[in-house]
């Protein structure tokens, strides 16, 4: 199983980047995928999931209302609209896929078992 983040990049404080997490070497069927950020020197924190049979979507309240998780199951991608950055957003930002994870997990990095490999963003004021 091989994730692929990509999209990040270098942009203006209210501006908007779109990543793209693409999938290989499963059907992700039954899978949530997440997305987590960790800013420099701070721990990895969780942003947003998909679960990829239901399209339920998890957001932290943090970026809600200003980000939006979605996937395209034909192109086994997931994607996560950024619109509003603002500088404290500035960080790698990571995808991750997990089998059977359940809802009171979702938050959890623990929960994920496959990893890509990080885009950066930086959003500036």
């Amino acid at each position: 199983v091989q994730l692929q983040a990509s999209g990040g990049g270098l942009v203006q404080s209210g501006g908007s980047l779109r990543l793209s997490c693409v999938a290989s070497g499963d059907t992700f069927s039954s899978y949530v995928v997440g997305w987590f950020r960790q800013a420099p020197a701070k721990e990895r924190t969780f942003v947003a999931a998909i679960r990829r049979s239901s399209g339920h979507t998890v957001v932290e309240d943090s970026v809600k209302g200003r980000f939006t998780i979605s996937r395209d199951n034909g192109k086994n991608t997931v994607y996560l609209q950024m619109n509003s950055l603002k500088p404290e957003d500035t960080a790698v930002y990571y995808c991750a896929a997990g089998r059977g994870v359940i809802l009171s997990s979702t938050r959890d990095s623990r929960a994920y078992s496959y990893w890509g490999q990080g885009t950066l963003v930086t959003v500036s004021s």
